[in-house]
C-alpha cells in the first residue's frame, strides 16, 4: 500500500530515516517510545540499529514493530544530512 515503508535506516539519537512507497521521506523520533513495554529493549543502540522492514512495517528482531500509519503521523521532513 502507499503507506508501506520502503526504506529504513537507523540514525543517531534514536531517530529513523524512512522512505515510504508513496515517495514521502523523513525522520521518526523513537525516543518517546523507549520507556514503553516491549520498546525498552530499543534503548540498546546495538539492538536499535538492527531495524528492518517486514510487510511494510518497521520491525526489530524480537518482534517490536511500529505501524506505518504511526510513522507517517509523526514523520518530520527529511534534512539533507539524513
Amino acid at each position: 500500500m502507499y503507506w508501506d515503508v520502503k526504506t529504513v535506516r537507523a540514525l543517531p539519537d534514536y531517530q529513523l530515516f524512512l522512505e515510504f512507497e508513496n515517495g514521502r521521506t523523513g525522520t521518526f523520533d523513537v525516543k518517546p517510545y523507549l520507556h514503553m513495554g516491549v520498546f525498552r529493549e530499543l534503548q540498546d543502540t546495538h539492538y536499535f540499529n538492527q531495524v528492518s522492514i517486514i510487510l511494510g512495517a518497521v520491525t526489530w528482531p524480537h518482534e517490536q514493530d511500529i505501524a506505518p500509519e504511526t510513522l507517517l503521523a509523526e514523520l518530520k521532513p527529511a534534512t539533507r544530512s539524513a
